[in-house]
């Protein structure tokens, strides 16, 4: 999800809470075309591992993709979806797994300049 700027991603611990997944892998994206692009390149580096998923639905509107490779299901969002859904607040219960290269993945700041989470430097 990365690779292709999803926002805000976090994988969640859900299988002490639910037989339906053991992981949640949660993202957001800006647009409906950047959505889909994420949901394509989920889906396209496991189908290249042999992991083809169960199910994908959603590309058509591009709000809410939701990709089921069985123990693990991936959401990716429009923000203002994610936002208005909050599956964090309901699997608030679940445990948050770190996201090797979220905490410095590019942010946009209100004055449009890049900064990184961690650091909050300027970028180039």
């Amino acid at each position: 999800m990365l690779d292709k700027k999803a926002l805000d991603v976090q994988v969640l611990h859900v299988a002490p809470l639910t037989s339906l997944a053991d992981y949640l892998v949660i993202g957001s994206a800006e647009s409906d075309r950047q959505t889909r692009a994420i949901a394509d390149s989920v889906a396209d580096v496991l189908a290249h591992v042999g992991q083809r998923p169960l199910s994908l639905e959603g590309t058509t509107s591009g709000q809410w993709v939701l990709i089921d490779f069985g123990d693990v299901v991936a959401h990716v969002f429009k923000q203002d979806t994610r936002s208005h859904y909050a599956l964090e607040r309901l699997w608030s219960d679940a445990q948050q797994i770190p996201v090797p290269g979220e905490a410095s993945a590019p942010i946009a700041t209100a004055k449009g300049r890049m900064t990184q989470k961690a650091t909050s430097q300027k970028m180039v």
